[in-house]
């Protein structure tokens, strides 16, 4: 086998559009480390975000406006490396794209530092500008309508978007606007599921839902709320393991058993030969008493 097959491809947005024109279904999820990284990309999930959400799953902010590029970039590094095939998108944090010049540079360290290829930036109409300066440089871009986080001291709290009449009209806007700025895909958040389908009906990119019902053309999960290791999961999502509940038990049995002297056992410990430790110690036949060696050994404190 030659090693062009024994290297595995790394995704693009060229074949992510080619799924999509194939009617395959968009499976999207958030990683934030090597390990995890790793695990995803061997699942076969074609997409990866490093979301911007590893400032409230991760970091243990409130919200996700404190995330700086610094802390994006370090985590965006290493899903990176735990990967070779799935397509990685940098989720761009708060102002750090509020003018195209501006966007320019960040998200060209995005691909150029940290190795993604693509980046995720929120808002429709009033981001179109930014994202087609980014995709003139050649940077794929990502778009995000519905609930974006990024506004969430404007929006007041997490709600559903664009259920009255003009909510609803003003998205069908930004999803368009996005699309005509030149986004390969776009992030729908929190709308209903109907709204949700005719915006995807009336776009030739694919949107990934995430609380926008079973028709868009994908979806995307916080890794956290797919493996139920946070202490709250939102209603739009499936955990599909309890991982917060595995780990506390882990945790309680290693603590116990280090209590009981239980661990570590054999298995986990490593011994030397017995002779080599007494003439180490100075207590082996060959160690007299008469040779100024006390019996019983060198004591552990002397300077051997």
């Amino acid at each position: 086998m030659s090693a062009t097959t024994d290297t595995p491809r790394r995704l693009t947005v060229v074949d992510i559009a080619r799924m999509y024109a194939d009617g395959q279904r968009l499976a999207m999820l958030t990683a934030y480390d090597y390990p995890t990284a790793g695990i995803i990309d061997e699942a076969g999930i074609p997409l990866i975000l490093v979301g911007d959400s590893l400032g409230q799953v991760v970091l243990g902010y409130e919200t996700t406006v404190r995330v700086t590029m610094a802390e994006m970039i370090h985590h965006t590094k290493a899903v990176v490396r735990g990967t070779s095939r799935a397509l990685i998108i940098g989720d761009m944090p708060f102002l750090s794209y509020s003018t195209p010049e501006e966007a320019l540079e960040n998200a060209g360290i995005f691909l150029r530092e940290a190795g993604a290829q693509a980046v995720k930036v929120e808002g429709g109409v009033r981001t179109a500008r930014v994202i087609e300066a980014l995709v003139r440089a050649g940077i794929p871009v990502m778009g995000h309508i519905g609930l974006t986080p990024q506004s969430i001291n404007a929006a007041g709290k997490v709600r559903v978007q664009g259920k009255t009449r003009d909510q609803a009209r003003a998205l069908i806007a930004d999803a368009l606007a996005v699309q005509e700025a030149g986004a390969f895909s776009m992030v729908l958040e929190l709308m209903p599921e109907q709204l949700a389908e005719a915006v995807t009906e009336r776009l030739h990119i694919p949107t990934i839902g995430i609380g926008a019902g079973a028709k868009c053309s994908g979806q995307v999960q916080i890794i956290t709320d797919l493996i139920g290791l946070g202490d709250f999961i939102p209603r739009h999502a499936r955990p599909y393991l309890n991982a917060r509940e595995l780990i506390r038990d882990a945790a309680a049995a290693y603590g116990a058993d280090v209590v009981a002297g239980s661990f570590p056992g054999p298995e986990q410990t490593v011994r030397m030969d017995d002779a080599i430790l007494d003439d180490v110690l100075g207590r082996g036949s060959s160690d007299q008493a008469g040779d100024g060696v006390p019996i019983g050994g060198i004591p552990l404190d002397r300077d051997l």
